[in-house]
């Protein structure tokens, strides 16, 4: 069933939301407003939340706050990786957390929060139960990020790709599980957390994964999951089918479902990072999936 809508994914990450076209966030944040209207008035049992922020900026918050972004809106969401990306510590945490309960009401929720094995299995393995300890009984929701490895052959959704050096490399190994399925050492632990513990899992369209992945979260215990449902990839053929075999699979899981990414025709410039031509267009979609699935 699905417990939450989420509006975007990262939109003060330069890598999801197009600053050349939004440098202040303003076309953001009218387009959340307007969604997040259109949505509680669809179905107002279902809690609406902002698109988990990366990095955590109380004034990105505060600059939203003020435009009336956050007016129809449930809880906000943050997404952190001191062990990889951000230039922070991982015991910081419950410091990033008050520094936007400091700055509004609504309750926080960390969204996506993971380590990578890129160096080494046991940088993971310890991230994951020191994640733990700072987080468990913290927050209302904490979603680690993420069961699978993505596929070396699939790449990764980053701006600058390869240029990125070791920072795009890091998103593929960013699994409990690697790429061949077998398990690496922090899956040991992740029961121990669950089910206050919930997993981010993105899934490609067409995903073989989807059936494996169904059965390692019954496996873990899992009760919460999040993932996404692509408005750049609804105008695919076939994407009502693949939409409905996905959510159908899901569907014994409290799902928070990300709304995000603009189809190429829709957006001012042709990427899925733009803002949309037309911003009620993004509500209509958001409006039209929970229609079919809440």
């Amino acid at each position: 069933m699905i417990e939450a809508v989420k509006f975007w994914n990262e939109p003060n990450n330069k890598s999801h939301w197009d600053f050349e076209v939004d440098p202040g966030w303003h076309k953001f944040a009218e387009m959340v407003k307007i969604a997040a209207q259109a949505a509680k008035a669809e179905n107002p049992g279902i809690l609406r939340v902002l698109g988990g922020m990366s990095p955590i900026d109380p004034s990105f918050l505060q600059g939203l706050q003020k435009a009336g972004a956050l007016d129809d809106l449930n809880a906000v969401a943050v997404h952190g990786f001191p062990l990889d990306w951000n230039l922070w510590e991982i015991n910081e945490w419950p410091n990033k957390i008050a520094e936007i309960e400091a700055v509004t009401n609504l309750p926080v929720w960390v969204t996506e929060v993971g380590v990578s094995t890129f160096g080494a299995e046991e940088v993971q393995e310890f991230g994951f139960r020191r994640t733990a300890e700072l987080l468990s009984g913290r927050v209302d929701r904490v979603h680690w990020y993420s069961l699978f490895d993505l596929p070396q052959s699939w790449g990764a959704t980053t701006r600058h790709r390869e240029a990125e050096g070791s920072s795009y490399y890091r998103h593929f190994y960013m699994g409990l599980l690697r790429e061949d399925g077998t398990p690496k050492l922090a899956l040991k632990h992740f029961s121990d957390y669950t089910p206050e513990f919930g997993l981010c899992q993105w899934f490609h369209f067409e995903d073989p994964r989807l059936e494996s992945a169904v059965e390692w979260l019954r496996r873990l215990g899992v009760k919460r999951l999040r993932t996404g449902l692509s408005w750049a990839d609804y105008l695919r053929p076939n994407a009502e089918q693949w939409f409905d075999r996905m959510m159908k699979a899901l569907e014994e899981f409290d799902l928070t479902i990300t709304f995000c990414f603009t189809p190429e025709e829709k957006g001012i410039q042709p990427h899925h990072t733009s803002a949309p031509k037309n911003l009620e267009e993004y509500a209509e979609f958001c409006v039209k999936m929970m229609r079919r699935y809440a």
